[in-house]
């Protein structure tokens, strides 16, 4: 599966909830999808622990940006080389790396119109 030749995303970004998210991950990012599930049983314990639904909101605004980066394959190419950047380069190149790290993630957070929490 590839984007068009005018850029436009792989899928339309889906709903955010857990079932439309694992189906989109399904679609365009399937090597994701075991930690996906992890994350999620993670966020439901911490959840029911603390009674708090906070976690489970914070991993759907989490896995919302990572699906809207992964439809857009230019950004997610970016996306991977600077993450691989940033383990491999000098001090300067390292804070280069993560300015453009950050940068991706705002945009996305931004499109997706949810809040960026320091854990993602």
């Amino acid at each position: 599966m590839s984007s068009s030749e005018s850029g436009q995303p792989l899928i339309p970004q889906p709903p955010a909830t857990v079932t439309a998210l694992r189906q989109a991950l399904a679609r365009i990012a399937p090597a994701a999808l075991p930690a996906f599930t992890r994350e999620l049983d993670e966020a439901a314990d911490h959840s029911r622990q603390g009674s708090d639904l906070g976690p489970l909101r914070r991993f759907v605004a989490k896995w919302s940006v990572y699906v809207h980066i992964q439809r857009h394959p230019g950004p997610a190419r970016a996306l991977h080389h600077w993450e691989q950047q940033a383990e491999t380069a000098d001090g300067a190149g390292a804070r280069h790396a993560a300015a453009e790290i950050g940068r991706i993630l705002d945009a996305a957070h931004t499109a997706v119109g949810v809040e960026r929490f320091d854990s993602l």
